[in-house]
């Protein structure tokens, strides 16, 4: 049975940092990301990762602020997120196995984890 379970979330002050986890089991997958939802407003992409081809995109708001990175050993995804604004507050959701890398089309989403960033 797939599965994907987010960690990591959490209260953090604004410039602070957090790292999000996105443990994977019952199979590897080639393209995974990160999306966010922020209250009242619709789900956005954040990053994505493929492991063939090593390529890596990321959402404006996220470029110099935040990496996505594997851990392939341990089949889980990262997001290491910097500089942390008020307006990152939002649940993030790690998904996989994109039919159309690397925006839309994942098959696989995990729960959520609620990242909430003060000013």
């Amino acid at each position: 049975q797939v599965q994907l379970v987010e960690s990591g979330g959490g209260l953090a002050q604004a410039g602070g940092s957090l790292r999000l986890s996105c443990a994977a089991s019952g199979r590897t997958f080639d393209t995974m990301a990160w999306f966010r939802q922020a209250p009242g407003k619709e789900r956005e992409f954040v990053a994505a990762r493929s492991l063939s081809g090593g390529k890596i995109y990321y959402a404006d708001s996220a470029k110099g602020r935040f990496t996505i990175f594997r851990d392939r050993a341990k089949n889980t995804l990262y997001l290491q997120m910097n500089s942390l604004k008020p307006e990152d507050t939002a649940v993030y959701f790690c998904a996989a196995d994109a039919k159309s890398f690397p925006y839309s089309g994942y098959a696989y989403w995990g729960q959520g984890t609620q990242v909430t960033v003060s000013s």
